[in-house]
């Protein structure tokens, strides 16, 4: 079983990546390339990296106006809060 710090640096990881994604995808929209899917950006979020999803959402101004992230991002990030929260004191 991993310990505290394994599970932080995944935790961070995973974060990270969903970051970058949301912010190559922006960069990748402007370019005219192809695309990150929105299932794939969505994943990352529900994987547990809805904190580096809404940051990456607000930071590069992508995906915003789209109700399934406007709206299933922030509750991803309630339920993983309220789910480590659980975790955390049970």
């Amino acid at each position: 079983m991993p310990n505290q710090q394994q599970l932080f640096a995944l935790f961070a990881a995973l974060n990270l990546i969903a970051f970058l994604l949301y912010g190559t995808d922006k960069l990748f929209a402007k370019a005219n390339r192809s695309r990150i899917s929105e299932k794939a950006l969505l994943l990352t979020s529900a994987l547990g990296a809805s904190p580096g999803a809404l940051i990456g959402m607000v930071v590069f101004n992508h995906k915003t106006s789209k109700p399934k992230f406007r709206y299933g991002v922030p509750a991803l990030l309630a339920l993983h809060s309220a789910a480590s929260y659980w975790l955390s004191y049970s």
